[in-house]
């Protein structure tokens, strides 16, 4: 029973080996890390409420005075044209909502601002832009721009030009639409 006494005495503790050696230390501390990842496993953070997409708009042509509307703060879609054809730009609102880097886009024709990579709301203009002004390079970027659009967001209709009659988009459109997304 002595030689028991003796041998506690003269061996130090487990936890005493532990927290002593910087080496254990760390060990011990990766060792804690590891076990929390496990337990607690790779759980999605909790953003909130998500807001519900809206619904896919049906195909119509839009006058540029249409189009006014549909900017993010009007009305929550983001409708947009680029070289005569109206997007829906809402999935990316980050974008082209109100607060968005490209916000003075929205419910306009942004084809002269996308061509000359201006921003400002000054170079938009309120009626109809035939783009004639344009020079090669600033049409190449805009063609770019609109095949860009054309993958990323939904085609809804064209932008009319004054005077000019819409087009009467039928069911057969719209399901054979469909069926290419």
């Amino acid at each position: 029973m002595a030689d028991a006494e003796v041998s506690e005495q003269t061996s130090p503790g487990i936890l005493q080996e532990i927290f002593t050696s910087p080496l254990n230390l760390s060990l011990l501390g990766l060792c804690i890390f590891l076990l929390y990842k496990i337990f607690r496993g790779d759980k999605p953070v909790e953003l909130g409420e998500v807001e519900k997409p809206l619904p896919k708009l049906r195909k119509k042509d839009y006058l540029l005075s249409e189009l006014k509307p549909y900017d993010g703060v009007q009305n929550p879609r983001i409708l947009m044209a680029v070289n005569g054809k109206v997007f829906d730009v809402t999935r990316g609102k980050k974008f082209y909502g109100p607060e968005g880097p490209y916000g003075v886009f929205g419910g306009r024709d942004a084809s002269r601002g996308l061509a000359t990579f201006c921003l400002e709301k000054e170079a938009l203009k309120d009626e109809h832009d035939d783009l004639s002004d344009l020079n090669a390079m600033q049409q190449e970027s805009l063609t770019e721009w609109e095949t860009q659009f054309t993958q990323k967001y939904d085609y809804v209709g064209k932008l009319l030009k004054p005077g000019e009659e819409p087009t009467e988009y039928t069911d057969d459109e719209e399901a054979k639409d469909k069926k290419t997304d």
